[in-house]
């Protein structure tokens, strides 16, 4: 098959698909060769491809064979030079990436002018990189998918969603992705905002009347990273203009990583165009934090504040002790390490559990006071439709089981209770069954995604 031949063919799919699934999905298609009676075509993203194959792969084949191709397969393969993640060094130059935004050089066109200017885009945070980033089971999926993306090779999921509650990690990851992309790509056009900044441009566009700017300077980076993706849910005009960037830059093979506080379909607001895109690729949720992930950040941040201040000295005991009473996300707790460590520092007195409990008295009593045993039984209870009674008695019944040991791990992660006092509370068990009842659901979160999500929507509902 030749060129002309597949340019015969694509005057006929034009008929066949209409010009808006032509110009979307069939344009983009760049014929490579016929490989004993496979036809096979080089496509933007792997996700392009995806879709094609689900939706127009049929209508391709018969068309080929209508015109005189002997062809009994076709196949999409990602285009050598076709993105970013190729590994294609042929990208517009940017600014010096020694500088702290994410810049790049504006598009030549109608009312811009060349030169090197930043993208209307959010400063990175310094300290929001990948090596002070602590990994644990909550969020070790979005940590690997997260590294996968910041590789800027060949990814299977494009966007990458990352979901979950407020402190616990997302906005960190999407700098960490960032400061990587800019050292592995300093060529690249890697525009990170959030989602306010995004409409706030676009509504200013239509008040000085220059949509024209704002579309090619957001249609024309390499990787768009929009954090707080709710913002713009039931706001219908930067709903319809981030679908069609989005889609846009999805065509053109380019990375798409957003965030949100909820998965994509709980967005009520959030035009259903969006979501079903979003849901297209890979949706990671990050889990409450547990307390081996806070213990683990408070002895990160903890090394490094005692090596920029060996004076201060730290009691044995004192992580454990903050990784057990503050239990609400990470932001809380490395906010607590903060303030302890300046308030030794000042009055040059070593840390102790005396001093936790008397300089972050505020933050023990709030945690102490949002959620309790009785209020986590009777909430799991009422969620999966028990009585209070089977939870708290002998049943052994899966459908008792499962909740109880739900109750167990909420138990051991909203409130400061020891596995004894949790043990009494559920029927007077033995605290190892208790443990076993915490790892156990913590097995489970990281491969059954109902169990996981049954815990945060149960988290959320206590700590509201």
């Amino acid at each position: 098959m030749t060129n002309d031949t597949w340019g015969h063919v694509r005057g006929e799919l034009l008929k066949a698909v209409g010009e808006n699934n032509f110009t979307a999905w069939i344009a983009p298609i760049v014929f490579d060769r016929l490989d004993d009676r496979t036809a096979r075509f080089h496509v933007p993203t792997n996700f392009f491809g995806s879709w094609v194959t689900q939706n127009f792969r049929d209508v391709i084949l018969r068309h080929l064979n209508s015109a005189g191709v002997g062809v009994d397969r076709v196949e999409f393969s990602v285009s050598p030079a076709g993105a970013l993640r190729s590994g294609s060094a042929s990208k517009p130059p940017v600014a010096s990436p020694a500088a702290p935004a994410v810049q790049g050089q504006r598009p030549m066109g109608p009312g811009l002018r060349t030169g090197t200017e930043d993208l209307p885009g959010a400063t990175l945070n310094p300290g929001y990189t990948f090596d002070n980033f602590v990994v644990g089971k909550p969020n070790e999926l979005a940590h690997a998918a997260a590294r996968r993306v910041a590789e800027g090779r060949d990814v299977t999921f494009n966007p990458l969603f990352l979901y979950g509650g407020v402190g616990l990690g997302k906005t960190h990851l999407m700098h960490a992705i960032a400061w990587d992309l800019r050292a592995r790509y300093p060529g690249a056009r890697i525009l990170y905002l959030s989602a306010e900044q995004f409409m706030y441009r676009f509504v200013r566009a239509l008040r000085e009347q220059d949509t024209m700017t704002f579309k090619q300077i957001f249609r024309s980076v390499d990787v768009l990273m929009v954090d707080d993706v709710q913002f713009i849910a039931g706001k219908t005009s930067t709903q319809e203009e981030f679908f069609h960037t989005f889609n846009a830059l999805v065509e053109e093979g380019k990375q798409i990583i957003i965030s949100g506080d909820r998965a994509p379909v709980d967005m009520e607001e959030l035009d259903a165009r969006i979501a079903s895109r979003l849901q297209c690729g890979l949706v990671v949720d990050l889990h409450p934090t547990d307390y081996e992930l806070r213990l683990g950040v408070l002895q990160h941040k903890a090394e490094q504040a005692l090596a920029r201040n060996p004076q201060i000295k730290l009691s044995e005991g004192v992580l454990e002790f903050m990784a057990q009473r503050i239990s609400t996300n990470i932001r809380v707790v490395e906010g607590a390490l903060t303030r302890l460590f300046a308030f030794a520092d000042l009055v040059r007195r070593e840390v102790t559990i005396e001093m936790v409990q008397d300089c972050l008295s505020d933050i023990l009593r709030s945690t102490d006071r949002k959620v309790t045993l009785d209020q986590i039984i009777k909430t799991t209870c009422e969620y999966y439709n028990i009585r209070q009674a089977d939870i708290t008695g002998a049943s052994r019944a899966r459908a008792v089981a499962r909740p109880r040991q739900m109750a167990m791990y909420l138990s051991k992660n909203l409130t400061s209770r020891s596995y004894p006092e949790i043990a009494r509370k559920l029927g007077g068990r033995d605290h190892t069954t208790v443990l076993y009842g915490v790892r156990k659901i913590e097995e489970l979160m990281s491969v059954d995604s109902q169990i996981a999500e049954d815990a945060e929507i149960l988290r959320r509902t206590l700590e509201a």
